[in-house]
């Protein structure tokens, strides 16, 4: 009876995960950053992590639910980051260095048509975020322009530069220079600190 005990839960190992949304959330972001989100595949995501099938569904429900919680996820991270700098040009640095090193998050927070638009998550993320670069654009001069407007200014900027930075579009311009102070010289070159 003793060894029976033994056997059942090394033939179970392969269900029991110690985190599998985390696994399953993982092996996503590394075929998201490899070949896009349309390569995503909770079959194949099952086969990654050593579980059932059916276990990513457990978790997210389908492909749209795994990838509103990579963005909800994303959005946390990046109001974490915006958060935490003193100014709005170190801000947009940190969006920039945001992208740079969560691409697959990145690729999937900008790509509504892949989310749930009224995930309370994801919701609540994105206002977050949005709370941080509003509080980062309310300590600039912005010459006249409406705060409002400040912020969608600052917001394509650094949005701008990481996508295009991502996509290899900046390599001759950047041309090896480190992008996080390229960034810097753009953001100077536009917004005053008051």
């Amino acid at each position: 009876m003793a060894s029976a005990d033994t056997t059942k839960p090394a033939s179970r190992r392969p269900y029991h995960h110690g985190d599998l949304r985390r696994a399953i959330l993982t092996a996503a972001l590394d075929v998201i950053a490899a070949d896009g989100p349309s390569a995503l595949s909770l079959r194949d995501l099952a086969r990654r992590a050593g579980v059932s099938h059916a276990a990513p569904a457990h978790h997210f429900g389908d492909r749209t639910g795994l990838l509103t919680a990579i963005a909800a996820e994303g959005f946390g991270l990046l109001a974490t980051a915006l958060r935490e700098a003193p100014d709005l040009k170190e801000a947009g640095v940190r969006y920039v260095r945001f992208a740079r090193e969560h691409p697959a998050h990145f690729q999937v927070m900008f790509s509504p048509g892949l989310l749930r638009a009224d995930d309370l998550e994801l919701s609540t993320a994105r206002a977050l975020t949005g709370d941080a670069l509003r509080e980062a654009v309310s300590g600039v001069d912005p010459e006249g322009i409406e705060p409002r407007l400040a912020g969608v200014a600052a917001w394509s900027l650094a949005h701008g530069f990481a996508t295009l930075l991502l996509g290899h579009n900046l390599d001759g311009p950047v041309d090896g220079r480190d992008p996080e102070e390229v960034f810097r010289t753009l953001a100077g070159m536009l917004f005053r600190a008051t």
